[in-house]
């Protein structure tokens, strides 16, 4: 297995409550090759800066960076990017956490020369962080066509390789993590799952993700705009959409 760098991205913003736990996850990867670059986005909450200062001391490989403002996590994303190292660009938000084999079952899969991104399944918890063994199985593989059909990537599982494919930025628009990777799989490239649950996925009752009605919204705008996909084409993918929204949502 090859043991290039590793950026792990994670946004912040008061989040204090969870992202030590968070960090403390990613640090007891078995792959231990990576750096983990948080940008906090104008936390309010002095506790959280106060933790982070904390938490970048207690390892090198951590380095918190601060902005002004409330921009989103895209922007925050975007802003660890630029200063990443790693070949390898990984995402976990502050309130998820990783299981110990996520790194060490996804690197290995970057050798197929078709791969650019690396996803795998995951399970959830609830806001308090106990898991309840409800697992999201994703697709064995995807290309860009079968990804259209919906955001079937967890953002807290998917890595891409900037040997091959340069830095990707995340577009501030809603549902940004999914047109990034549209945005990769659209240059012919393929995405490809462990198989393997990586990662544990909290949910919130005031969640974004709980907000059905926005989610299909912001699905057609991406569709339209930011695909400039055709009516027809629109409806066709929106209806494989809105299947695998209910169909995900009962788990």
């Amino acid at each position: 297995m090859n043991t290039y760098l590793v950026s792990v991205i994670i946004p912040c913003y008061n989040s204090g409550i969870y992202i030590k736990e968070c960090v403390d996850s990613i640090l007891q990867q078995t792959y231990q090759d990576f750096e983990i670059l948080i940008t906090d986005d104008g936390s309010t909450d002095l506790s959280t800066i106060k933790l982070l200062q904390q938490i970048e001391q207690c390892d090198k490989r951590i380095k918190v960076f601060y902005v002004d403002g409330n921009n989103g996590p895209a922007a925050a994303r975007n802003n660890s990017i630029t200063h990443a190292k790693g070949r390898y660009i990984a995402f976990c938000d502050s309130d998820d956490k990783w299981l110990p084999n996520k790194l060490s079952d996804q690197i290995p899969l970057f050798d197929n020369k078709d791969v650019a991104i690396v996803y795998s399944d995951y399970e959830k918890m609830d806001a308090q962080g106990k898991r309840n063994n409800r697992i999201v199985h994703a697709p064995k593989s995807l290309t860009y066509a079968k990804y259209l059909k919906g955001n079937t990537i967890g953002n807290l599982t998917g890595i891409y390789d900037t040997q091959k494919v340069g830095k990707v930025m995340q577009k501030n628009i809603h549902h940004e993590d999914y047109v990034l990777w549209l945005d990769i799989l659209r240059r012919g490239w393929t995405a490809l799952n462990t198989n393997t649950v990586t990662a544990v996925y909290r949910i919130h009752s005031n969640s974004i993700t709980a907000n059905k009605l926005k989610l299909c919204t912001w699905q057609w705008y991406i569709y339209r705009r930011h695909e400039h996909l055709g009516l027809i084409s629109s409806m066709y993918y929106y209806l494989h959409y809105a299947y695998r929204a209910f169909v995900k949502f009962l788990i």
